[in-house]
């Protein structure tokens, strides 16, 4: 029986914007809103546009960039493909250099023979001459027999004499184990002649029916089309073939206002078991996502930790250099009483000055306001308020790079509490995925977490700085609360409840991410940020630190 809503009037079918438009009288406003298009989501900050591709896909890039440059050239493929791995496949270098000289790009990309270095006539021979060199040499055209390789000096009648445009002729064999060396040996991708002396290349025809290793010597060919390009790189994750295009970030002057972290779309290849995706960085050799810290900073902040200047830092804070031959000196005893071992000159250890001006106050000083002592005191406790600093900064880096590597090894253990929710329980196994899905979220907040340290560590002290470290603090109280609630022993009448509370709080913690990436991009592009160390592509501060 037909519901009340389906009764209407005839009077009544149309509305009165469908009067207005019958009439004519429609807003124009009204007929712009029926055709608006919706707006695309907003790409965030912090993101960057690249695509993810397969070998096959870049197979096809590189296939169309010789096909390019062969209708522009007009020549073949082999010798377009030739031209472009000569010029490192830089297609308007290659146009340009072909358009002023062909010929002499031909023979330097291995192409073409050089063409003959023609003589001068030569004189009217003497009748005297004539007599003496009458007969002329047989020419090596006429000559006669059987191909004798000059390689391996086989003769036999059944041998294959092969050959370039340059006429260099060798054995098959020869060839292919020639080929297959160059290749698996030396991994070249631009085989020349076997003769002394030759240039000329041998072309993809012809070294494909001659060697075993032509899957090695194509992927050769995909890895210099990639290596090339500045807007493609290799996955550096092992066992992963994928390549990543991201012209956004192919020039060096763009990484001081973005941090180009990319996914090739590949997930747990190897022995990677927990499915992770594959981030890494487009503009530096980080394999790892280092947001919110660009790349120059992350580079020098990675060099600090891994180079001896903390052990400098300990040596200052802990030694002090005899003021006469500033060699190294470590207080072992109690006395303030120093004699350096090398030079034997006495000095006071607590105001660096000569001993003898101490008279009999062999265990105080009283010479505290002399310039040279107030100075080599300040410099000791600068170099020792410089190492705590560091400390400070570097131990909850470690601390969040060590959390992050062991909440990895939750994961087995998240699988299996999974499963004993979804025994003790009604939920499905796709209700419980709650939980890796909030394990994931940890880790990618623990990495940004342990980035933004090594970020604050080169900030200069300004109101940018402190708004940075409330939202740092902010995620990171975040984190380590649903951190704690993964961890919490799982009882069976409480599932549904902790289902919901881990949600919502990893809802949260992935807010407290994005606002934390977003502002510091958003900063960066808006030149807020500003160092105590110089950093390629910022201006210089004022008052360096001497800690950078």
């Amino acid at each position: 029986m037909p519901s009340d809503d389906e009764y209407y009037d005839e009077e009544d079918y149309y509305d009165d914007d469908e009067e207005e438009m019958m009439d004519g009288t429609q807003d124009e406003d009204d007929v712009e809103d029926d055709f608006k298009i919706a707006p695309k989501a907003q790409r965030k900050a912090y993101e960057i546009d690249y695509e993810s591709l397969s070998p096959s896909a870049v197979e096809r890039r590189m296939k169309d960039e010789v096909e390019h440059i062969g209708g522009i050239l007009g020549v073949d493929e082999s010798t377009a493909g030739l031209l472009l791995r000569f010029m490192g496949w830089n297609k308007e270098r290659l146009i340009e250099k072909y358009m002023d000289n062909a010929s002499q790009v031909l023979v330097d990309a291995g192409v073409a023979v050089p063409a003959p270095v023609r003589c001068p006539p030569p004189r009217r021979p003497t009748r005297t001459a004539t007599r003496l060199f009458g007969k002329a040499a047989p020419t090596p055209a006429a000559a006669t027999g059987p191909f004798v390789c000059p390689i391996c000096f086989d003769e036999s009648a059944s041998l294959a004499a092969l050959s370039l445009s340059c006429s260099h002729a060798f054995c098959s064999g020869c060839w292919s184990a020639y080929l297959t060396a160059k290749i698996t040996d030396e991994a070249e991708h631009c085989i020349r002649c076997m003769a002394e002396s030759c240039r000329l290349v041998a072309p993809d025809s012809f070294v494909r029916p001659l060697t075993p290793a032509w899957p090695r010597f194509h992927d050769l060919l995909l890895r210099h089309f990639v290596a090339s390009s500045p807007a493609l790189k290799f996955c550096p994750y092992p066992s992963c073939t994928n390549t990543v295009s991201c012209p956004s970030a192919a020039g060096r002057s763009v990484l001081a206002t973005l941090v180009p972290i990319v996914s090739c779309g590949a997930r747990g290849i190897g022995s990677d078991s927990t499915g992770k995706e594959h981030m890494f960085c487009f503009g530096c050799p980080i394999e790892s996502d280092h947001r919110p810290v660009i790349c120059a900073v992350a580079r020098m902040w990675l060099k600090k930790c891994r180079d001896d200047s903390e052990t400098a830092n300990w040596i200052k804070s802990n030694t002090k250099e005899c003021p006469k031959c500033q060699s190294t000196i470590e207080k072992n005893g109690g006395c303030n009483h120093m004699t350096c071992k090398k030079c034997k000159h006495e000095f006071c250890w607590v105001c660096m000055g000569p001993w003898q001006e101490h008279g009999t106050a062999w265990y105080s000083c009283n010479r505290y306001d002399e310039k040279a002592s107030t100075d080599a005191r300040d410099a000791q406790s600068r170099s020792r308020a410089s190492l705590e600093r560091y400390l400070h900064y570097y131990n909850r880096w470690a601390n969040h790079e060590q959390s992050a590597k062991l909440s990895l090894s939750l994961y087995s253990k998240t699988e299996k509490k999974m499963e004993d929710m979804q025994l003790t329980s009604t939920l499905t196994w796709i209700e419980v995925q709650f939980m890796k899905r909030a394990l994931e979220v940890v880790e990618k907040c623990r990495m940004t977490l342990k980035w933004t340290y090594a970020m604050a560590y080169y900030l200069e002290k300004t109101n940018e700085k402190v708004l940075f470290e409330d939202n740092q603090r902010d995620l990171e109280r975040a984190v380590e609360e649903l951190s704690e609630m993964l961890e919490e022993q799982v009882e069976p009448e409480s599932i549904r409840g902790l289902r919901q509370k881990v949600t919502d709080k990893t809802v949260y913690v992935q807010k407290r991410n994005e606002i934390v990436l977003d502002d510091t991009a958003t900063g960066f592009l808006e030149s807020r940020w500003t160092w105590n160390v110089p950093v390629d592509g910022f201006d210089a501060p004022e008052n360096a630190e001497l800690d950078g």
